[in-house]
C-alpha cells in the first residue's frame, strides 16, 4: 500500500520569490511525494522504480543547484561558497546513497524519501531563506510589489537596505 499521509504540500511559505526556483523546488516536493507514492514496502517494486527514477532525480537536483548558485554568483551572494558546500555534500550523499543501492545493499524507499523531505525543507527554511532575504534586500520593487533584479542592482556595491 502506497504511503501518502507523509507527503507534503507546497506552501507560499518555501517561497523564495524567485519563479524558477520556486517552481524546481515544487519539483523537488513532487519527487520526494513520488517516492513516498512508491513506498509500499515491497522491496523489488521499491528497487525497480528507484533504478528507473533516480538518475533523472540526481540530474534535476544538480540542475536546480546550477540555477540557484548562479543567481548568487550573478548577485554577489556573499554566502554563496558556504551554500554551494551544502549543495556538494547533500549531492555527494544522494551519490552515495545510490551506489550503495546499486552493490545491493537493501533500499528502504520510505527512508530515503524522508531523508530527502527533510533535508529539502529544512535547506529551504533555512539556507535557502537567506539568498532570498539578500535578494530581496538588493532588489529593485516593481510596481506590483514583486521582486525584480535589474543590472543597476547588480553594478552597485551590497547595500543593506532594511536600515
Amino acid at each position: 500500500m502506497a504511503n501518502t499521509a507523509k507527503q507534503v504540500m507546497w506552501s507560499a511559505s518555501y517561497s523564495m520569490g524567485v519563479k524558477i526556483i520556486d517552481d524546481q523546488h515544487k519539483g523537488l516536493l513532487d519527487f520526494v511525494n513520488d517516492l513516498y507514492s512508491h513506498s509500499t514496502g515491497n522491496e523489488k517494486e521499491e528497487r525497480l522504480y528507484f533504478k528507473e527514477v533516480i538518475q533523472q532525480a540526481v540530474e534535476y537536483i544538480k540542475t536546480h543547484f546550477a540555477t540557484e548558485e548562479k543567481f548568487m554568483i550573478a548577485t554577489k551572494y556573499p554566502g554563496y561558497a558556504a551554500h554551494k558546500k551544502t549543495h556538494d555534500s547533500f549531492t555527494l550523499t544522494v551519490i552515495d546513497s545510490v551506489k550503495e543501492y546499486e552493490t545491493g545493499k537493501r533500499l528502504v524507499l520510505e527512508k530515503f524519501a524522508r531523508f530527502l523531505k527533510d533535508w529539502v525543507l529544512s535547506h529551504i527554511a533555512i539556507e535557502d531563506k537567506q539568498y532570498s532575504d539578500y535578494f530581496w534586500k538588493i532588489a529593485t520593487r516593481k510596481a506590483d510589489g514583486k521582486l525584480s533584479i535589474t543590472t543597476a542592482d547588480l553594478e552597485i556595491p551590497y547595500i543593506d537596505r532594511t536600515k
